[in-house]
């Protein structure tokens, strides 16, 4: 079965206005603004997560009726640029928060246990998905946000599918609503499910979604618990840069002969993805002083939160409730799948 099964391009749709007549520069004003009220909000709640905020905030700024026709008009070009552009920045820098020697400090078992945790996610979402008859690639989006590490997948891995702005959105919005829920859910069943700190914190990383939702579930079991859990997640993001070249590469055998509206063919691996894995390399060099790697996580921070902010306002919660309910058993699903893989992988592998 083809992952993916939509048009090469997408008319534009009626009363937007045009990315290519427009300045960009009042919606990526907007969405530098959307991520400083972002991280205020998490310097004075420091259990929200900077990410899953500026998701929230977007949502919530895309349906002010203030803000609404901003939105909607004059800042649309630019805020859909801070989600393609910003998003494709921030995972290049994700890559120097990648320590591998560390990650193989886990040993052998507990990578073959979050590759096997990644792979059933993923592959169970997306058939799932299937089954329940969600639109477009809402699917395929989910199942990678559940899979790897929220919506930083989500917006990867949409890069060469050439998803719609609206099925990214619808995506990233579930993503973050059940990986919120973790962290309140999760340490309430460390007890009824007999784990140790250590155990918790390796079930976080290979369960919850995003890396900020990660730390606020696992530093509840104390430091510890967190260590295992930031370890066993960046294991995770190690993998989304083979998720997204295997959507890659599928998305070019479908189109093949097929050339962008630049003239050239996609490129076999994004250049966004080839960014990630020599960032990824250059941390293993160890060349990079602590500062440097402090900056870069800031920076990866920021942006990221400018981007989601902008796939926040595309939101559309009247168009979201008609596929409200399959995409909520969807969540469901897929959560029960990850947790209880995960919570296998950790039993197995100690």
């Amino acid at each position: 079965m083809a992952l993916l099964n939509r048009p090469v391009h997408r008319a534009p749709r009626p009363g937007r206005v045009s990315r290519e007549t427009s300045t960009p520069w009042p919606g990526l004003g907007l969405a530098v603004a959307g991520a400083l009220t972002a991280w205020c909000v998490h310097l004075l709640i420091p259990a929200v997560p900077l990410l899953t905020a500026a998701v929230v905030l977007g949502i919530a700024a895309a349906h002010l009726p203030g803000l609404r026709p901003l939105i909607r008009g004059t800042a649309r070009p630019g805020l859909s640029l801070a989600g393609r552009r910003l998003m494709r920045m921030g995972i290049v820098l994700l890559g120097l928060g990648l320590g591998l020697d560390q990650v193989l400090r886990l040993g052998w078992a507990t990578v073959a246990m979050v590759a096997g945790v990644v792979a059933a996610t993923f592959l169970g979402t997306l058939w799932l998905g299937r089954r329940l008859g969600l639109p477009g690639d809402q699917p395929l989006l989910i199942a990678t946000g559940y899979s790897i590490c929220g919506a930083s997948a989500i917006g990867a891995v949409s890069e060469v599918s050439g998803s719609d702005e609206e099925d990214v959105a619808a995506s990233v919005a579930l993503v973050t609503l059940c990986g919120t829920l973790a962290i309140a859910v999760l340490p309430l069943l460390q007890g009824p499910l007999a784990l140790t700190d250590a155990e918790f914190g390796r079930w976080v990383g290979a369960s919850v979604h995003d890396v900020g939702q990660v730390v606020a579930t696992a530093q509840t079991a104390g430091p510890g618990a967190l260590g295992e859990a930031v370890l066993v997640k960046l294991m995770r993001v190690a993998m989304l840069a083979p998720l997204v070249a295997a959507v890659a590469f599928s998305v070019r055998a479908r189109r093949r002969g097929v050339r962008t509206s630049s003239g050239r063919r996609p490129a076999p691996v994004p250049l966004f993805v080839a960014g990630f894995l020599a960032a990824v390399a250059l941390r293993a060099t160890g060349i990079l002083p602590e500062a440097a790697l402090d900056w870069a996580h800031t920076a990866q921070e920021a942006l990221l939160a400018a981007a989601l902010f902008g796939l926040g306002t595309a939101v559309h919660l009247p168009t979201l409730s008609k596929t409200g309910g399959r995409a909520a058993v969807l969540g469901l699903g897929a959560w029960v799948v990850v947790a209880g893989v995960s919570y296998a992988g950790v039993l197995l592998t100690g």
